[in-house]
């Protein structure tokens, strides 16, 4: 008769590690899943509530004030990178759909003021990087890579490769872009300034079969940019796509509002959700600082835009969006709710982005072996009390 049982081998553990390692990525995978879609909800409602209530980028606002509310009070929503990417397609294409040969002329023409806003964001990052070392307590790496005026996940990355702290470069980032992104559209609406730019977009009527072959042609776009290695990819492949059918004369459709508004909430859930318990506990000196630094950097990026935009011949409102030291995204966006110069904004941002990234690693390595600063080999990661 053959044994009811047998003693279990290593095979056996091996296959029940297996099964319980595979439950538990089952359980962490629909948590997150839940997560996401209650974000999506509560994003959605605060997006709605600010339509009502009026506010200037409301589905954007909404959306980021509610979750970043909702997860500072321990709600635990999360937001993955793709609805991110999704958010940042969809705003690309909007952005791009004002491109035309005539537009592409008039912006060759600025390049001294392209050049000028670029000079200025670094100049202006290492103004943010004096406050953090100075008053906030950081060391030089955190301080560089946390006040330079770029993208949070490059920046970040960069700075953990001298030494700096990760979580702290990326939350100062975070608290940047939420006051530039909360002060200057409420600014723009209490001084009633919108309209006084005569840019349009290529097209003005929505053409679903022309929106289809868009949709298709533009993550073409933005799969090529991040399969390259582009920062930020989805803005800125689907953004060159679109401009580049604009100044081809190809003007196929028109986006439709409602797909602009998921745009917005699925970028305002990316940047609440960021906001965890704990958030303004993780080093406050050094988010005191950063706060502090960007409400100065907001209204001296205001003057120096006034100031190029007489040099330029372009209306002050659309030139301080374009040197604000907001992200593309955000600020292309205000530009085109408000009716201003979205194309000058969008350039203006796109050449000092890819500027910020491409030069700032260099700019830090000759600074540092000015000044003496660290740099580690991305282990580093102290922070500031």
């Amino acid at each position: 008769m053959p044994p009811l049982s047998r003693p279990r081998d290593q095979a056996d553990d091996r296959v029940d590690d297996r099964a319980g390692s595979s439950s538990e990525s089952g359980r962490r995978s629909a948590r997150r899943h839940l997560a996401f879609l209650k974000a999506l909800a509560i994003g959605a409602a605060g997006g709605a509530l600010c339509t009502w209530l009026g506010t200037p980028l409301p589905w954007l606002l909404g959306a980021l004030f509610a979750c970043a509310g909702a997860n500072l009070a321990g709600a635990g929503l999360w937001a993955p990178v793709a609805a991110r990417w999704a958010g940042q397609w969809v705003i690309g294409m909007a952005l791009g759909l004002y491109f035309t040969q005539a537009v592409l002329g008039r912006l060759l023409a600025l390049w001294p003021f392209l050049l000028a806003g670029t000079i200025y964001a670094l100049l202006l990052g290492m103004g943010f990087a004096w406050a953090l070392s100075r008053f906030g307590g950081a060391d030089a790496p955190t301080a560089f890579f946390g006040g330079a005026v770029g993208g949070a996940s490059e920046m970040a990355s960069q700075g953990e490769r001298f030494g700096g702290s990760v979580p702290l470069i990326a939350a100062g980032h975070s608290l940047r872009v939420l006051l530039v992104v909360t002060i200057l559209p409420f600014a723009y609406q209490w001084l009633q300034v919108h309209g006084s730019d005569a840019w349009v977009p290529v097209a003005s009527v929505v053409d679903y079969r022309g929106l289809v072959a868009l949709l298709v042609l533009s993550w073409v776009g933005g799969m090529v940019a991040l399969r390259v290695g582009s920062p930020n990819a989805w803005v800125l492949g689907p953004l060159f796509v679109t401009a580049a059918l604009g100044i081809a004369g190809l003007s196929w459709t028109a986006l439709p509002r409602w797909l602009i508004d998921v745009g917005q909430v699925l970028i305002g859930i990316s940047l609440g959700t960021r906001f965890a318990p704990g958030f303004f506990a993780r080093g406050p000196r050094f988010l005191a600082a950063m706060a502090v630094a960007s409400l100065a950097g907001i209204a001296a990026s205001a003057l120096f835009g006034w100031a190029l935009a007489l040099g330029a011949g372009i209306a002050p409102a659309t030139m301080i969006l374009a040197t604000s030291p907001g992200g593309i995204a955000e600020m292309s966006l205000t530009a085109k709710l408000l009716q201003l110069g979205v194309p000058v904004v969008a350039i203006m941002h796109v050449v000092r982005y890819i500027g910020m990234v491409l030069s700032i690693g260099a700019l830090y390595r000759l600074l540092a072996r000015r000044f003496g600063w660290q740099a580690g080999d991305g282990r580093g990661q102290g922070e500031p009390g």
